[in-house]
């Protein structure tokens, strides 16, 4: 009952937000500073009330359903969310520039002013959903203390993110399969959030990981995504994948110690540490956590992990997101970054969650190579 009610003011606060923001954008649109009428008010009133409500619909819906409209729908009311992100700033800046313009003596044409930054707005959120599709590879090397000799010079993939649902399936998972496995990596890792966590067939939707082999095997935790109830059905469309899902365990490949830690068991207070220890990590020997959410590098780091692999911050997607994500997550936001003797690589992830736009941020399949 508790979690219900945290919901529903969830959704009445997020709901609240969205409605002021159509509204602003209602108004900016239709002001006029000599009181003239603009032309076709009450059906843009129709449709700026329309899609105020139709993500949060959209995504009620989601959760329980799925098929073709309700999939179609939801990537429209999507697309338009990200999109309402650069229009708010468009509308704000317009503001802005009427009344600099006003205290300066000058004249400005107000509505020509919102046409033009309304038009660069939308130009760059189209951008942003064309640069969401496009996945790139990046590499890096990461030199360890203690790294087994068998290990120096192996390489890894790291994949995470995908947040298979309403807006990406098994054909775009198929894809990251394909490329990963061009790269020829000697293991993979999976930090979670391979699923959405709306209605979807989780089976049929893992089933390209099963093409997904390496020599050193194929890891996967659990992401906040798939722990937003029961995930025994994610956990278990995984491994029937094939796929070594890891859950508050270690794992040793030639003298390299690979840890999992779920979302869920990370984020409560005091227990990473306390399921570090129990899992009785060697702190002379070289080591690997994969744990979804860079939140707390300081106690995998006092637990002596040589290295942490994550995702979640999805580097914020695109701006303002992506200031805040900064500002959440300081130097653990994205790529290799350090804390005391532990290193920490956080990748943007390869899919989106909510509206599919990247806009300071890439897609990504992370290649790391271990020295």
């Amino acid at each position: 009952m508790r979690v219900r009610k945290d919901l529903i003011g969830f959704i009445v606060v997020v709901q609240s937000i969205l409605c002021f923001t159509h509204l602003l954008l209602y108004e900016t649109w239709t002001f006029s500073p000599a009181g003239s009428d603009v032309h076709g008010t009450f059906w843009i009133k129709v449709v700026f009330g329309f899609l105020s409500v139709s993500f949060i619909a959209a995504s009620l819906l989601a959760f329980r359903y799925t098929n073709p409209a309700l999939r179609a729908f939801y990537r429209v009311a999507a697309v338009w969310m990200g999109l309402v992100s650069f229009l708010f700033l468009a509308a704000v800046s317009s503001w802005i520039i009427f009344g600099v313009a006003g205290l300066a003596g000058l004249n400005v044409n107000f509505h020509r002013t919102v046409e033009l930054l309304f038009a660069a707005a939308l130009m760059a959120g189209l951008y942003g959903v064309f640069n969401a599709g496009w996945t790139r590879i990046t590499r890096t090397t990461v030199r360890l203390a203690n790294l087994p000799a068998a290990w120096r010079g192996r390489r890894a993939a790291l994949i995470s993110d995908v947040h298979l649902g309403h807006v990406r399936n098994g054909s775009f998972l198929r894809r990251m399969v394909a490329t990963i496995l061009k790269e020829e990596p000697d293991a993979v890792f999976i930090a979670g959030d391979l699923y959405d966590g709306t209605a979807i067939d989780a089976r049929r939707a893992a089933e390209p990981l099963s093409e997904l082999v390496a020599p050193h095997g194929v890891y996967f935790v659990a992401g906040n995504h798939e722990q937003f109830g029961d995930d025994s059905k994610y956990l278990h469309a995984i491994a029937a994948a094939g796929v070594r899902v890891l859950s508050d365990e270690k794992v040793e490949v030639d003298g390299l110690q690979i840890v999992g830690i779920p979302y869920r068991s990370a984020a409560r207070d005091g227990h990473l540490a306390s399921v570090i220890r129990g899992i009785g990590l060697d702190r002379d020997r070289a080591s690997i956590l994969l744990t979804h959410a860079p939140d707390h590098p300081e106690i995998a780091e006092a637990a002596g992990v040589s290295l942490q692999l994550s995702g979640h911050t999805h580097l914020g997607q695109f701006i303002p997101w992506s200031w805040m994500a900064r500002r959440i997550y300081r130097q653990f936001v994205y790529g290799l970054s350090r804390i005391g003797k532990m290193q920490v690589f956080t990748s943007s992830g390869a899919g989106t969650w909510g509206p599919p736009l990247r806009l300071g941020s890439n897609p990504e399949i992370v290649m790391l190579q271990f020295e």
